[in-house]
């Protein structure tokens, strides 16, 4: 078994223009430090897979505040590209070249990522080429046409929302994003790129509280000030969600 240590990159370079406000949603207040800080600190805690290092794409605006933030691990602050793939591609290239060495993937505004579904995923790169969390839908899903008419129902069994993190080793990612720009080929995810070089990825199952800050209803649901259903519920479910394997 490989024993190189893992590390992180975060692309953090969006506008947060979805949350609304002046301030891109991952630098705002989240319980006295930015969100990027507190989804770093996730990451950092207690039976988390142990972190060589991690690597962060960001504006540039914003680049002398990061590098000046203090972490257990070495960590490197790049200005991010004109779309999140190509802030990611920036990232992996902020990164020591070990080639063999895991990579964890993850967005900046998912400040709950649950310990052993990622442990998981690292696994998975034994005989896997790449891992990816993700949920199991419970949704009916519908299939519709421009006019919104229904044209069919579809089985969700097999269905999953893809999470993140996601994960390969450094070498196959750094290959993956040549491959895609050499081609133009974009993505909606990472390992979106390892499927479409037919290389094989792994689905780990993941808990839905592992999600994504997007709406200013998610910000108010799970803001670590909010009474009732926010603060207790975030940490009730990133408890329940490192029972997830």
């Amino acid at each position: 078994m490989r024993t190189e240590r893992p590390f992180l990159v975060i692309p953090a370079g969006g506008r947060g223009v979805r949350m609304g406000g002046g301030t891109p949603k991952q630098f705002r207040d989240w319980g006295g430090v930015t969100l990027l800080e507190a989804t770093l600190r996730a990451f950092l805690a207690p039976g988390m897979p142990d972190l060589a290092g991690i690597a962060l794409a960001v504006p540039e605006d914003r680049l002398a505040e990061v590098r000046a933030w203090r972490f257990p691990v070495p960590h490197w602050a790049v200005a991010g590209g004109a779309t999140r793939q190509a802030s990611v591609a920036l990232a992996l290239a902020a990164l020591p070249d070990v080639p063999s060495a895991p990579v964890l993937i993850h967005d900046a505004v998912r400040p709950f990522p649950p310990a052993l579904p990622v442990h998981g995923a690292l696994a998975a790169l034994e005989t896997w080429d790449g891992a990816v969390l993700g949920e199991p839908s419970t949704d009916t899903l519908k299939r519709v046409d421009a006019q919104g008419l229904i044209l069919g129902t579809e089985p969700r069994e097999g269905i999953f929302r893809a999470q993140t993190p996601q994960v390969a080793r450094l070498g196959l990612w750094r290959e993956a994003f040549r491959w895609a720009e050499a081609r133009g080929f974009a993505a909606t995810d990472d390992v979106s790129l390892l499927e479409a070089m037919g290389l094989r990825v792994k689905l780990v199952p993941s808990p839905p509280t592992n999600l994504k800050l997007t709406t200013p209803e998610d910000w108010d649901r799970w803001h670590p000030g909010t009474t009732g259903c926010g603060g207790s519920a975030h940490s009730q479910g990133a408890s329940n969600g490192n029972q997830v394997v």
